[in-house]
């Protein structure tokens, strides 16, 4: 039997639309993998809001979630995360409010203040380029909605008052770690894409924490890569695909690469730059993957890590998310 792992295990699915499927087969996809997470034990799945990316297609946040619940039981579903800049706090909180009402104990709320977007598409979204540094404020006047001690005179969540759904800050700089240790509510990094400031900031909110009506102790969920494949082999074939693929995305845009186009851009200097973003991520065997999630666990200082299985098929990532449970024991309920 496998060792229960050492802190829980959750999923972060970006909704990838793989070369040569449709947002339709990314969000297909994404309910089996929701629907094997909860066969196989993980504490919860959640979905990032980013738009205007041709590979992403979990925009629609809360209507993704809404889907998925509908075709799940028990695990928990939530945004990590809501870009609360680009939205009314009262819309936010109807949303969500309506989500947990129709599905009670099983909703999350991660906010964070990054656009989620580049500059023309934070014009098309009607955004201020100042609204993030309300976020402070605007977390604040959204947990008032969802709890109904409302910041706003006269105005009410409706669904959403009395929900208390459970608010996370999410980020990757100190300043996040900051407001969530002031405020009292748990702390997502995301060290899966942005690894530099890992160690400094849940050091910062662990000193910083102070205990809240929602939590009385420090929480930090730590953000990793997973490709987990049967074989060393079969796992570095798959981790040299999302380089590739990877790269050409963020310097190519939507153009469509050839495999040797793309190793091109890997070996610029922007490329490498860009596969620094990947420098915490668990590739190999199962019992690889197993001992690189505990030593990251322990450095991340973290209760719960969130694996973006990144594998480039919805098959490998299917793959990848039963073998992950398998030797991490969650099959036994270990991590719920």
């Amino acid at each position: 039997m496998s060792v229960p792992p050492s802190v829980p295990l959750s999923i972060l699915d970006l909704a990838i639309i793989s070369r040569g499927e449709t947002a339709a087969d990314a969000l297909e996809g994404s309910v089996a993998l929701a629907q094997r997470a909860e066969q196989a034990g993980y504490t919860r799945v959640w979905y990032a809001e980013h738009h205007n990316m041709a590979s992403i297609a979990s925009s629609a946040t809360s209507v993704l979630i809404a889907h998925v619940a509908a075709h799940t039981s028990t695990i928990r579903l939530g945004a990590g995360g809501v870009m609360l800049p680009n939205h009314a706090p009262l819309t936010i909180a109807e949303q969500f409010g309506t989500l947990a009402t129709l599905h009670p104990g099983r909703i999350d709320l991660g906010l964070g203040r990054a656009p989620g977007s580049d500059q023309n598409t934070m014009r098309a979204l009607r955004r201020d380029h100042r609204s993030s540094d309300r976020f402070p404020q605007d977390v604040l006047e959204l947990q008032g909605f969802l709890t109904g001690d409302t910041r706003v005179a006269g105005v009410n969540a409706t669904p959403g008052k009395g929900t208390n759904v459970p608010l996370y800050i999410l980020g990757s700089s100190l300043f996040g770690a900051k407001l969530a240790g002031m405020l009292g509510l748990p702390y997502a990094f995301a060290s899966h894409f942005s690894p530099g400031a890992l160690v400094d900031a849940v050091a910062m909110y662990r000193r910083e924490f102070v205990p809240s009506d929602q939590l009385a102790e420090p929480h930090v969920i730590a953000g990793v890569n997973v490709l987990a494949a049967d074989t060393e082999d079969d796992a570095l074939e798959q981790l040299e695909t999302v380089r590739r693929w990877r790269v050409a995305r963020f310097l190519g845009g939507d153009r469509d690469y050839t495999d040797d186009e793309a190793e091109q851009l890997v070996r610029s200097p922007q490329g490498q730059q860009i596969l620094q973003m990947m420098q915490y991520s668990a590739v190999g065997t199962p019992q690889t993957v197993r001992e690189y999630l505990d030593e990251f666990a322990a450095h991340a200082d973290a209760d719960e890590l969130i694996v973006a299985h990144a594998s480039p098929t919805i098959e490998q990532r299917l793959r990848s998310v039963d073998l992950c449970a398998d030797i991490c024991g969650l099959h036994d309920g270990a991590a719920v």
